[in-house]
């Protein structure tokens, strides 16, 4: 199952999210200050989500700036990879146990 949220690239959609879940138990709560049971299913994100979220931002932002500058020397002629540390690389990424 695959789950796509597009707020996952701002921690204050997932604060805003949880803040409105807690608005709505505090009007489901009885006169006894116990909760109503309730009929759907619930979901909740830890502080942790956010944290990745932001961490993926930051990511996402870094290696878009590095694919543009790697793009600008390509263009500009002063782009010379290293064939055979490329090839290094790939053969141990594809001998690394675990690696997709």
């Amino acid at each position: 199952m695959k789950v796509v949220d597009r707020n996952l690239s701002s921690g204050s959609a997932v604060e805003a999210g949880r803040t409105q879940e807690t608005q709505r138990a505090s009007s489901t709560t009885g006169s006894a200050g116990t909760a109503q049971p309730s009929n759907g299913d619930r979901v909740e994100f830890s502080n942790t989500l956010g944290s990745l979220a932001r961490a993926m931002t930051a990511f996402s932002a870094s290696h878009a700036s590095k694919v543009q500058s790697l793009a600008a020397q390509y263009q500009s002629g002063s782009y010379h990879p290293d064939s055979a540390a490329t090839s290094r690389a790939m053969v141990a990424h594809a001998l690394t146990p675990g690696d997709e």
